[in-house]
């Protein structure tokens, strides 16, 4: 058995998970998250915890299972604390500042290129070299993090671009000068 999906996930104070059939509603301090799971897998919430539970052992519902739990345990931990991305920009002249709600960024391009917040997502510009990414809905979080650094990726000669905090970069050697051997 899948032994994350075994796992029951500890509701904290403040939280409340809602099972409706096939839809799950996680309300907490943060705000309210809504998810549809599949049909085969059946969510209980009993004592304080929500349990995730298959009908058999076909591959369809092993894969499902981890997975429905690993999804509702993100639910309940956006909802409590919520996610964060850290962006770093490296490069001369490379720069970006936040404009009402509107991140600004040069990056070394003829023109400026400008991202908006959405509900679901506030941006944090600390310092000219950093972005910080907030929200509750981790896939969005990160969706939204990859679109910002798809802008200008790093590159692996100079490693200028855009990177996430602590992302290493594998440097290539430039080309070898006329003569040496």
């Amino acid at each position: 058995m899948s032994r994350i999906g075994r796992k029951p996930i500890v509701i904290p104070a403040g939280v409340e998970v809602t099972v409706n059939g096939n839809e799950i509603t996680v309300k907490g301090p943060k705000g309210t998250l809504n998810s549809n799971i599949h049909p085969i897998i059946s969510v209980a919430v009993e004592n304080g915890e929500v349990v995730v539970t298959r009908p058999n052992d076909e591959k369809t519902a092993r894969s499902l299972h981890g997975l429905t739990r690993t999804l509702i345990s993100n639910m309940v931990e956006g909802v409590t604390n919520g996610f964060k991305k850290e962006l770093e920009v490296q490069g001369v002249g490379y720069r970006v500042a936040k404009q009402g709600k509107d991140l600004v960024m040069n990056l070394g391009y003829s023109h400026q290129v400008i991202m908006s917040e959405n509900a679901d997502i506030t941006i944090e510009v600390p310092d000219a070299n950093k972005i910080i990414i907030h929200g509750i809905d981790k896939q969005k979080v990160g969706q939204f993090a990859a679109e910002v650094r798809e802008k200008r990726p790093p590159e692996p000669y100079k490693g200028k671009g855009i990177r996430y905090a602590g992302e290493v970069i594998i440097r290539k050697e430039g080309k070898a000068g006329k003569g040496s051997k």
